[in-house]
């Protein structure tokens, strides 16, 4: 599977959307292009390299923001699947007629993580409350202007009434994946997360994380579409189905994805 990455911005990501417009026709149609949310940076390349194999057929993933992915495609970049941490996204092109009709799939729930490195001396007992002690000088969390996982960070903040004391410490990652490399290279001295990195290799190898309560915030609620401009619908459809399959599953719930199961609509 081919792996690109928006993490540096819309400008960057709306030009990889160029080049792949630019790409000949043939090379499209050979290879099933996926926009997907951040969070699925560890958990995708297992379930689309079992999809390739099944099929035969490639899949090139461009991780990113959400809100991007959703800007983006509206501007018609050249995407046959997005995979979205935030329903919000598909819904709203589904209504727009920009989605293949009866695609929208509810595959995950994300949850909501405070990491920290194992070197950092900052102790996570008290949970979420420890963002407003001294030792923590910058907090990594995704832009909350486009990043699902960064707005529910803002709203469990303001749930605990920590928001204000926490906002001028804030380092904003493009996307949750840039938001957990802040963290994970000592930038920032905590993480607003989403677990499924936490549970990666490259972060649990050097870290730790206490959960943060679901309660706290609204449901990180992520879904799936096939794009309506594909040139691969059957194709887009297959790999949809392909996230229900009890392997997917299974791998979704390995990286603390919560898996609605039978929602497709």
């Amino acid at each position: 599977m081919a792996c690109r990455s928006s993490c540096a911005g819309p400008a960057a990501a709306a030009l990889g959307a160029a080049v792949l417009l630019s790409a000949p026709a043939t090379a499209v149609a050979q290879t099933l292009l996926v926009a997907a949310a951040s969070d699925l940076q560890a958990a995708l390349p297992a379930i689309a390299a079992q999809f390739e194999r099944d099929t035969g057929r490639k899949v090139a993933a461009t991780f990113g923001s959400s809100g991007n992915f959703f800007t983006q495609i509206q501007n018609g970049a050249p995407f046959d699947v997005f995979l979205s941490a935030d329903i919000d996204y598909p819904r709203r092109l589904e209504r727009d007629g920009l989605v293949e009709p009866g695609t929208l799939y509810e595959y995950a729930t994300g949850r909501l993580v405070l990491w920290t490195r194992r070197d950092s001396g900052i102790d996570l007992g008290r949970g979420l409350a420890v963002v407003a002690e001294s030792a923590v000088r910058r907090i990594a969390l995704a832009n909350p202007e486009h990043a699902p996982y960064g707005r529910a960070a803002v709203e469990a903040l303001r749930h605990e009434g920590l928001y204000e004391r926490a906002r001028g410490k804030f380092v904003l990652g493009e996307n949750i994946s840039q938001a957990a490399q802040f963290a994970q290279s000592g930038n920032a001295d905590v993480g607003l997360l989403a677990l499924s990195l936490a549970l990666a290799p490259a972060l649990k190898n050097v870290g730790t994380y206490v959960d943060i309560p679901a309660a706290l915030h609204p449901p990180i609620q992520q879904a799936v579409v096939v794009i309506a401009a594909s040139r691969q619908k059957v194709l887009a459809r297959q790999f949809v189905d392909a996230l229900k399959k009890p392997e997917s599953v299974r791998l979704l719930q390995t990286y603390g994805f919560a898996v609605p199961q039978g929602r497709a609509r």
